[in-house]
Order: C-alpha cells, then structure tokens, then sequence
C-alpha cells in the first residue's frame, strides 16, 4: 500500500502567490524563462541560469549555487514563508470549464524503490543527476511531481468538504488556466488522509515528471545510505508530490512532424500506408482522429485518415496495442526509416495543447514534410502499462494543464 504524509510546506503569502508560481523548469527554455520571470518568479530558483548572461551553461556549479542563493533570498524577503505545523493542501486546476483535484502530499522514497510508486517511462541519466543536484544543493524539493491513484471514494468526499471553504489561492494564468489551493490542516482530516492511502491505495502512478521523481527518490535513498543513524523518519525519506484520482485525469495527443520522406514522392508515401491502412483522402480541413487506431496524416495542404487494418496489432498486447507503437513501427520505422526516436534529428513532437493547427503550420512553412496526428492513450492504458511492468515509447503522453511550481516547496531538513 501506499505511503503518503504531511509536510511542512514552505510557501508564498497570497499577495504574492501569482509572481512566485511559475511553469515547470522543463517545459521551458533559458530564453523563455528569462522572458518569463519577474523579480519574484519561482524561475530564478529552478532555472537559475536566467540570472547570467545570454548562453551560460546551466549545468555549473555557479548556477547551481544561485538556486540556493535565491532560494535563501525569497525566504529572506518573505517571497517564500514556512508552515507553523504539517498539513496536507489541494490542488485543483481548471482548464477549458473542467477541474481536477489533486491532493498535495509528500511521497515515500522507498514506495519508489520498491516500485509501489510505478513509473511508465525511461528516464536520461543526465537529465536524472541535473535535478538530483538541484535537490541536493537546495535540499529541498523545489517543484512536485505529478502523480495518479486509483480513485477512492472517501478521498473524494473529504476534498468536496475542503473546496467548500474559500481558496487559499485563486488565480488565472496568461494561459487562461485556472489554479486553485486549499489547505488541509484539521488534524483528524490529516491522519485519516493518511491512513486511507495507507488501507485502500495500491500503488501510486508517476502521470508526469519522471526525472524530477526519479532525482528527489534518489537524493532520498543517497541520504538514507550516508546516514549511520537512520530512522525511516527523516524528512528526506520523503518528496512532494500532487496526487490526482485517475478519473479525472486527461491525457492529450502527443504528435510527431518529419523533415523528409526517406525518399519517396508524396504519392509513393500514400501507396506504401495503404499496405497496414485503409487511407481516406479528407480534404483541407483539419482532420482530428476520432478513435483508437486511427491516425491522421498532414502532407501537401491535404489531410488524410489513416485507419489501421485488423491483423497490424495486437489489443492483448499493453505496448503493441498502443497507437505510437502503431505508427512508430509501420510507417516511421516501415517507410520513412527512422528507428530511434530518441536520436533521430529527422522527428519532432509537438503536445496537443498546440492543437492541430501547428502541425499545419509546421508542415505549410517548408520545416516539415508531413505531420501524423494520434488519438490521446487513455489513463486505462498507461496504468496497464506500468501495472504490467513495460515501458512506453517516447512522447506518448502529454498532461495539461501543467502544476505550477511554487505553490508550496518540501524542505528535506
């Protein structure tokens, strides 16, 4: 069962709430970030190369050190102030008129070791030991992780209660994304939080953020080993998390542009996919595809559908049945030769939230040839996936809206 407990969060007065919060560190680059960030923005701590020149790289030391600079700054400043006592908080977030309800807590290291917390994707070493540093330097968990759980009536029941009350924090993003926070501090409410996931909550499911899960479960385990005396009660044995029932979550499409076609002429590619699909000329207007292996192709002004024929995959199989196994393995792999989408500089992949009209954009501006559109996995499949053990392709899935980092940071100390 699943190990979750209230912390002690360190978090900005509600004045300041909307400057401090910022997007993730990873979906953003130095020079957006750079744009971004006002004087009091979450990205002088997590994205600390912002505070050099134009081209520093992000990975030295002096970088490093002024995430912690920063972070000693804000507490100093009253940017970001600590909790008196450990609570739990919610998190809701709205995007297009619907809301979901995460519950903010902090995760167990050893429930991630022992695979309680179970993980969908590979992640980089490299991308791995930069947030590891980050953790270690600041020793704190600066921004959360995204996680899933099968969902639990009474969990739910007592978060209808909370949302009753007056947010804490209440704003809408330039993005038009609405971010609400709650806190959670009856005691009786807080230990029955924590003995419901304990009793009736298998396992926890990472949706989004695998390296920074991965480097905070790591950072954790390294101070466990060092530490001749250790209890299992340290507060490192355990990192920040928002924990969202699966119910209500969405997953987005996650789509792929292509430089080229490996040679082929626009009509010698549309003959080679009528080999594994039933392919249907649908005009100019976007096309969206509107079922599970069906795909969507962009190439010459023109939209298709691509409709998978039966005997090309395999529904008993959680990976094979996954439509970017489909695409990858009979046109990307198949046709247009690319075998490794992690390396391959002739793929790029572009989230949902951009909708359909970007793979246009880029396929019409002459940087791409063509643009394959998938329907969204489901969060049945990715659960089958990590309950099975296996693995998805990259770029499978895509969450939005993302967490706002800076609502609340976990100290380790």
């Amino acid at each position: 069962m699943s190990i979750i407990k209230p912390f002690k969060g360190i978090r900005p007065p509600k004045e300041f709430v909307k400057e401090v919060a910022s997007r993730p560190y990873d979906v953003l680059n130095s020079e957006e970030a750079r744009a971004e960030a006002t004087e009091k923005s979450l990205l002088h701590i997590t994205k600390p190369e912002i505070d050099f020149a134009s081209g520093t790289d992000e990975h030295t030391q002096a970088v490093y050190d002024k995430a912690v600079e920063n972070f000693k700054k804000w507490q100093k400043n009253g940017w970001l102030v600590p909790e008196k006592k450990e609570m739990y908080y919610v998190y809701a977030q709205t995007m297009n008129g619907r809301t979901q309800y995460g519950l903010v807590a902090c995760a167990n290291v050893d429930d991630y070791m022992n695979g309680i917390i179970k993980k969908h994707e590979l992640t980089r070493k490299d991308k791995e030991e930069d947030r590891m540093k980050h953790v270690r330097i600041n020793n704190a968990n600066i921004e959360p992780v995204f996680f899933s759980y099968p969902a639990v009536a009474e969990v739910d029941e007592i978060v209808n209660k909370i949302i009753k009350n007056p947010p804490m924090y209440d704003f809408v993003t330039s993005e038009g994304f609405g971010h609400h926070f709650w806190l959670i501090d009856d005691d009786a409410t807080i230990k029955r939080i924590t003995e419901i996931f304990a009793t009736k909550v298998p396992y926890l499911y990472v949706a989004d953020g695998h390296h920074r899960t991965a480097a905070a479960a790591l950072v954790g385990n390294e101070k466990k080993q060092k530490n001749p005396n250790h209890t299992g009660k340290e507060e490192y044995n355990y990192f920040l998390a928002v924990i969202f029932p699966d119910n209500q979550l969405k997953i987005i499409d996650y789509n792929r542009v292509i430089k080229d076609l490996n040679g082929l002429t626009s009509a010698q590619l549309v003959e080679k996919l009528k080999v594994n699909f039933d392919v249907t000329d649908k005009g100019t207007d976007i096309y969206k595809p509107a079922k599970l292996h069906e795909f969507s192709m962009y190439i010459d002004g023109k939209w298709y559908s691509l409709n998978a024929k039966p005997g090309t995959y395999n529904d008993n199989d959680p990976i094979g049945a996954l439509d970017v196994t489909i695409l990858s393995n009979l046109i990307l792999d198949q046709v247009l030769g690319i075998k490794d989408l992690r390396t391959d500089k002739r793929i790029d992949f572009v989230g949902g939230i951009r909708g359909l009209g970007e793979l246009k954009k880029r396929v019409d501006s002459g940087e791409m040839k063509v643009a394959f559109a998938l329907y969204a996995v489901s969060m049945k499949q990715l659960i089958t996936i990590a309950d099975t053990g296996n693995i998805m392709p990259p770029k499978t899935t895509w969450f939005e809206p993302k967490l706002r980092s800076g609502l609340v940071i976990h100290s380790l100390e």
